[in-house]
């Protein structure tokens, strides 16, 4: 089923429900590589890849939604590499983001222990606190 109606904007029913608890612009995002990518390819799970890889680009996920980058690009090693990469994807967690902004969004969610955190740790901590805010908002 699309994700987009008529007039451009995005389902709800059809969304994942991190992106419900976004804002109009992500969920735009989404919808729209979504049914661009079902169109060309015909495959359901591969729209979805393509939907939040454009996504990525653009948000990273913050707790239990998604939030406009200060900078758009790739989120991590998979998103730089492509399809063929062996490359690990980091659930929506800006990896190549500054250890400050990965700092300040661990703070933001009260994250324990980020202060003695290496970068890739930052990572990993954001990653499990994201499934955990998202599995809580279900």
């Amino acid at each position: 089923m699309p994700k987009t109606t008529k007039a451009g904007k995005a389902r709800q029913s059809e969304l994942p429900s991190t992106l419900r608890r976004s804002e109009e612009k992500a969920q735009r995002t989404f919808a729209k590589a979504h049914d661009a990518a079902e169109e060309q390819y015909h495959d359901a799970e591969r729209a979805n890849r393509v939907a939040f890889a454009a996504l990525k680009h653009s948000y990273e996920k913050v707790g239990d939604h998604w939030e406009a980058k200060d900078e758009r690009g790739p989120s991590d090693r998979k998103a730089e590499g492509g399809r063929g990469t062996r490359a690990e994807t980091k659930g929506g967690v800006d990896a190549n983001a500054s250890k400050k902004h990965l700092y300040d969004l661990a703070r933001r969610l009260d994250v324990p222990g980020r202060s003695t955190m290496s970068k890739d740790e930052l990572v990993d901590a954001l990653q499990k606190e994201n499934e955990r805010r998202t599995r809580a908002s279900r």
